[in-house]
């Protein structure tokens, strides 16, 4: 007889993974879609939905012929927030637009925080807007492209776009709702009428509900298209950091996720509310928590952009020609804001920057750069986590550049803080099959994912980078001048 498994699917910024999980947690089988993401215009990132549905049913039809199994639930998650819009039919009425790496709504961002007031803002919905916030996405929609607005009748994000085509469900999670700055009133948890009759007129808005909860059951058009059962439910699903979270169970009070992707994601959960202009405060995946997060707009893609530049395939040599370049990349420092950044400077119009090359330096140098940076930027979130009154007790790795460990010992030593890793590091995907898991038994993720290593930092290494933290902290104010000139330069 079979045995019975889960499945979960999350839909990231450059590739769609699926996972077969048994009921006990073992994998059985994985599989991933690569994608790419569009740029039409500087600052712009999209994607079009129709990619979300083909790789899931790509993904579920070789999950489910892979190995014999009884599929009993699926769960789902993607990246977010994002915003696609479509009319009564459910047509997509123009490509998403995809989170904080998209930065056209810098106009709309400053229209509503004047007239919407930014203090009350952050105080109703728990954060100032910025480009990570969908509302200002919705806006910018409205105002730029108003034919296509007027025939919008629906809002979603990846994760609620596979629900509905799943199960005919339109359903949101609370998390992915809060992340919908200044459409969610984060203390009464609901969406808030006043501003989304303002700023989305017209748009019916989903149904919420907590990410475990099941969405609804796969209808027997879903069935043909997947390959999946008829029938078994579906959750409501949540983006994907909070996927990563649950999938390493770092979601009790004082846990920190590092989440190393293609942007580097920290989310923290709290007891309560906490406030900061620099982070975004949110709701928790699971009902009654909140988290205090934080996101760099780049991390694994500027490793991948060096990666390419280099004409390489294998990124366990250029690793191994970091480890070789030794700390401090041989007087390198990089500020990794390739495409803007998030928190906690809060800058779009930031950029990358390179300072101290000589001709003497490698390939090696440049790719320990990269890594180093990102250890820097992990280090700058976690002061202002602390300093908005966190209390980070505990912090859990995951995600794809765990993978080799030399890049978790660097946010170690540069952090001077421990983190798990977990056996199972695949990530949302994982964490999507665990709350699947959920709705048909007693599934616990220490059972399901053991800690499997403890990468603790190093005392002599911490020193050291002491000094060069403090130096990548001035590059950013002593540089910014010149970016934003050249930012501006690139948007002509």
């Amino acid at each position: 007889m079979p045995q019975s498994a889960v499945i979960g699917v999350d839909i990231g910024t450059s590739s769609s993974k699926g996972v077969l999980v048994g009921l006990d947690g073992t994998v059985l089988h994985t599989a991933v879609r690569e994608h790419a993401v569009d740029r039409p215009a500087p600052g712009h990132v999209e994607m079009h939905a129709d990619i979300w549905w083909d790789e899931l049913a790509s993904l579920t039809r070789e999950l489910t012929s892979a190995h014999e199994a009884d599929v009993v639930a699926v769960g789902v998650s993607g990246m977010g927030p994002c915003v696609l819009l479509t009319d009564e039919n459910d047509t997509p009425v123009r490509p998403a637009i995809l989170y904080g790496v998209d930065t056209r709504s810098v106009p709309q961002i400053e229209r509503l925080e004047s007239e919407l007031g930014a203090n009350e803002v952050a105080r109703r919905c728990g954060s100032r807007l910025t480009t990570q916030a969908a509302g200002p996405k919705v806006a910018w929609i409205a105002e730029q492209e108003p034919e296509l607005f007027r025939r919008a009748r629906r809002l979603y994000m990846p994760s609620s776009w596979l629900v509905r085509r799943l199960t005919g469900a339109y359903v949101l999670d609370h998390h992915s709702a809060s992340q919908s700055t200044p459409l969610y009133d984060i203390v009464a948890r609901d969406w808030y009428t006043p501003w989304t009759d303002r700023i989305a007129p017209g748009i019916e808005l989903p149904e919420l509900r907590w990410s475990g909860e099941a969405a609804g059951t796969v209808t027997a058009e879903a069935a043909h298209l997947t390959g999946l059962p008829t029938g078994i439910p579906v959750t409501t699903g949540t983006i994907d950091a909070w996927a990563e979270a649950l999938s390493v169970g770092a979601h009790g009070i004082g846990d920190l996720m590092l989440m190393y992707g293609t942007t580097m994601f920290l989310v923290h959960t709290v007891p309560g509310l906490l406030r900061d202009p620099s982070l975004w405060s949110t709701v928790g995946a699971l009902p009654d928590t909140r988290n205090l997060a934080g996101g760099m707009a780049t991390s694994g893609a500027v490793t991948s952009w060096l990666r390419d530049l280099f004409g390489s395939d294998d990124y366990r040599q250029l690793l191994h020609l970091a480890e070789e370049s030794g700390p401090g990349a041989g007087g390198l420092l990089m500020l990794p804001y390739f495409a803007g950044e998030r928190t906690p400077i809060t800058d779009p119009r930031a950029r990358g920057v390179i300072a101290g090359l000589t001709l003497s330096h490698t390939r090696g140098d440049l790719y320990r750069a990269a890594l180093e940076g990102t250890a820097y930027g992990v280090r700058h979130n976690i002061e202002a986590i602390e300093a908005a009154g966190g209390d980070i007790r505990r912090v859990v790795a995951v995600g794809g550049g765990t993978q080799g460990r030399l890049w978790t010992q660097i946010v170690s030593d540069v952090t001077g803080r421990a983190q798990e890793v977990r056996t199972t590091s695949i990530g949302a995907s994982y964490g999507g099959a665990l709350l699947a898991a959920q709705l048909v038994s007693d599934a616990r993720i220490d059972i399901w994912n053991p800690v499997q290593e403890v990468v603790t930092p190093r005392p002599e290494m911490t020193s050291r980078y002491d000094e060069l933290y403090a130096l990548y902290r001035e590059l950013y104010p002593a540089s910014s001048h010149v970016v934003h000139a050249l930012s501006d330069f690139q948007s002509r």
